[in-house]
């Protein structure tokens, strides 16, 4: 501890990602990163952007880049926001919408940054439990709050709302702003980002950083109606007015673009995934229906901590997150076919040496 650092540094306790191990030969499952390389197109883009032009600043609005965002869903640029990475943009979110006293709601089981952002920001919260089976229960947000945060699908759980749920939520808490987290949208869940006309409170969160492989790059966006798009620029302005270099601005914007690349990489996660998942529940694991790049997972006579440890030992490493309804389970990256066939085999060797 240090006697320089302000009261609210001591009390921080800061959110932990998911290790980049130094290890050569690692089959990395842990951090939901796409196994595919990102667009070509966005790669040349950003050859093509690095030269001169560097020396100056980047177009702080992002104009390009919001406006291919919005395009693609028929909307205005004034109706989306960038930031450097998802994070950023969900920072930035709770800041500007949740202060209002009451406690801000967001799942039990759920990313586990809305926490520390609460921390900094020093705003009151409440978990809501989910269901036994790990479910989101929209009819539990009802009452006074802040506002709510829900992922979709869900993080570490991969369970997916479908958007008439997600109706009831926004229509449960007509005044206060309902952020939906897509950062896993693409791999097979319903985008709420349809509704953002209809619902003046929602916020639809997404990122470049798992379905179009850019997590390297860290470019984050919102979309929801210019009131609320306007208040994410004050906060963004009184901080940092830069937050997205030249090279993610164009890198970002071509990915955009490269709607074929996009389809095709998806469909082969979310092949794998279904291979995946098979051949957990063949090797007697319980697998949550995942609408993720991951599968959540756990094994009735099997340790989790161990079994994660285990597997480091052959060079995979899977996400284990501990906590009171977590410690049971191992959140798994959908890999390569390659990838997921070498971790079932490692699997399969794991349980048969433990059952000896």
């Amino acid at each position: 501890m240090s006697r320089f650092w302000s009261p609210l540094v001591h009390k921080l306790t800061p959110y932990v990602p998911g290790e980049q191990p130094k290890m050569t030969d690692l089959i990395k499952l842990n951090t939901n990163e796409s196994p595919y390389g990102p667009s070509p197109r966005a790669l040349e883009a950003i050859r093509a952007a690095d030269n001169d032009t560097l020396r100056l600043y980047p177009d702080p609005e992002a104009l390009a880049l919001r406006t291919a965002l919005g395009a693609r869903v028929g909307l205005g640029p004034e109706y989306v926001f960038v930031g450097n990475g998802s994070d950023e943009v969900l920072a930035h979110a709770f800041q500007a919408f949740f202060a209002h006293g009451e406690p801000l709601l967001f799942p039990d089981v759920t990313y586990s940054f809305y926490k520390v952002y609460c921390g900094l920001y020093s705003l009151p919260f409440r978990n809501v439990p989910l269901t036994d089976d790990m479910q989101v229960n929209v009819a539990d947000y009802a009452g006074p709050c802040s506002g709510v945060v829900v992922a979709n699908p869900n993080a570490p759980t991969g369970i997916a709302l479908d958007l008439a749920e997600v109706r009831k939520l926004l229509e449960l808490q007509p005044n206060r702003v309902v952020l939906i987290d897509e950062a896993y949208v693409d791999f097979g869940a319903e985008s709420a980002v349809s509704l953002i006309k209809e619902y003046p409170n929602l916020l639809v969160v997404q990122t470049f950083s798992k379905s179009r492989a850019l997590a390297g790059l860290r470019v984050g966006f919102a979309f929801g109606q210019p009131e609320l798009i306007e208040g994410l620029v004050r906060i963004k302005d009184s901080f940092n007015s830069y937050p997205l270099d030249r090279l993610a601005q164009v890198g970002a914007t071509a990915a955009v673009e490269d709607e074929a690349w996009l389809a095709t990489s998806v469909q082969k996660v979310v092949a794998s995934r279904t291979v995946l998942a098979e051949g957990l529940q063949k090797l007697g694991f319980d697998v949550l229906p995942s609408k993720a790049n991951f599968v959540y997972t756990r094994h009735p006579n099997r340790n989790a901590a161990e079994l994660a440890t285990q597997l480091r030992e052959r060079a995979i490493i899977v996400r284990h997150l501990r906590g009171e309804r977590t410690a049971a389970w191992l959140r798994i990256t959908v890999g390569t076919d390659q990838q997921c066939e070498t971790l079932l085999s490692a699997l399969r060797d794991i349980l048969c040496s433990n059952s000896l």
